[in-house]
């Protein structure tokens, strides 16, 4: 941290100081109104919406942010010493996020000597592997029930006009990966981060499919049997507590939502090389994740200590080259942009409507850290270049129709 690097060489307030010019080089989207510790105001920006207050509280603040913004900017707001004054967390974070690429570079420099234990961290053998998804999903069942829809679906909704429901944007979300995937009765599914198990169960229930679910979460091992005893589809739809690398069976279909940004950057070939191996001849892949739109970059070290460790949002580049070292056919891919922003948005309301329950299961720091990541993340969703892909696979070149029309006819016809 700056203030520790330099001790007294930087007083408070010339940290501030310091941080006031840094800010006013960055901030370039809306308007951002900043009172220091000693009560002075810096206003920067555009004079345009969004608008949005903080107050810090702490006077050697602005010399953690100025050592490392992206993670400290976070941990301030979680223990108080960052306060909305006006507007609210999802203004200040837009006008956040979009000044970040500029601050970072700013003071960038301070930073560099983190970056070869960044790139470790990417790593991600089984047992790290296993410990990084208990970090997150393993959270009690109750807390995720407040602000997901029903079916428990933690990854990215499809909306056809941004106004639906969360529950109906979710459902569409299910049938467009189902059309793309073009089963048919029978078909044997495997489904790579099965989560609370919806998906595979709704793939058992509306289209005929035998699915074994994957996951390293016990929490959600639990719940998704238990779902599948209910509905009295557990003859068709196991899950099982294990990792995708010691999947030794054959599928028609493999699908994964919302697991490919736990696998790690280093692991891509080998991700990629088991769902070619673990599909049939004439077999079909769809992998849902998060990706960004500009070049490969480090993850946000907030989101990495604190929701994600070990988690990984990566560029298309790096997608395809591991893709084609495998050998599959890339037979369709689709860019969602805005989708996830809209479903972070509907995930926070929800659980601003619940908070009061959340922090009695939990405390009041971690509310504050789990609205900052649900506030966060929409925003870098909106204005920092993060988007979800959807990539279609095969082996074989003549696996699917000439045209991409089934999609859309599948699509109707399920909604029907």
């Amino acid at each position: 941290m700056l203030r520790e690097a330099f001790g007294s060489v930087l007083p408070d307030r010339a940290a501030f100081d310091l941080l006031a010019k840094v800010l006013d080089r960055s901030v370039r989207y809306g308007t951002l109104a900043v009172i220091d510790p000693w009560d002075g105001r810096h206003a920067f920006g555009t004079g345009d919406a969004p608008f949005a207050t903080i107050r810090f509280t702490d006077p050697d603040e602005a010399g953690r942010l100025l050592g490392n913004p992206s993670l400290h900017i976070g941990e301030a707001y979680m223990d108080g010493r960052l306060v909305i004054e006006d507007g609210d967390l999802r203004d200040f974070l837009l006008i956040a996020v979009a000044a970040s690429d500029v601050l970072v570079e700013q003071v960038g420099g301070l930073t560099e000597f983190a970056a070869p234990l960044r790139r470790l961290r990417r790593a991600n053998p089984i047992a790290r592997a296993r410990a990084n998804v208990a970090h997150h999903y393993d959270l009690s069942e109750e807390f995720y029930r407040l602000f997901l829809d029903p079916d428990l679906q933690y990854s990215c909704a499809y909306f056809e006009t941004g106004d639906e429901p969360l529950e109906t944007a979710q459902a569409r979300k299910k049938r467009h990966i189902a059309a793309k995937l073009r089963l048919r009765p029978g078909a044997r599914v495997l489904d790579i981060g099965s989560g609370w198990g919806g998906l595979a169960l709704e793939l058992a229930r509306g289209y005929g499919a035998q699915v074994d679910g994957l996951t390293l979460s016990r929490e959600q091992l639990t719940v998704a049997q238990d779902r599948a005893a209910a509905e009295r589809l557990d003859e068709r739809v196991r899950f099982h507590l294990r990792d995708y690398r010691h999947e030794t069976g054959v599928y028609d279909r493999i699908v994964s939502v919302g697991m490919f940004e736990h696998v790690g950057q280093p692991h891509y070939r080998e991700f990629f090389e088991t769902v070619r191996d673990r599909l049939a001849p004439d077999g079909v892949a769809l992998i849902h994740a998060i990706g960004r739109r500009a070049a490969p970059a480090d993850s946000d070290p907030w989101i990495d200590k604190y929701i994600f460790p070990g988690g990984y949002c990566p560029s298309l580049s790096e997608v395809f080259a591991a893709v084609e070292k495998a050998g599959l056919w890339v037979t369709d891919v689709e860019v969602l942009r805005l989708h996830y922003a809209e479903t972070l948005k509907r995930w926070y309301n929800r659980f601003q409507a619940r908070r009061a329950t959340a922090a009695q299961i939990y405390d009041e720091r971690f509310c504050r850290m789990w609205e900052y990541y649900l506030a966060a993340c929409e925003a870098g969703f909106r204005v920092g270049g993060l988007m979800v892909f959807q990539l279609q696979l095969s082996r074989d070149v003549g696996a699917l129709p000439l045209t991409r029309d089934y999609m859309v006819d599948d699509e109707r016809r399920a909604s029907a």
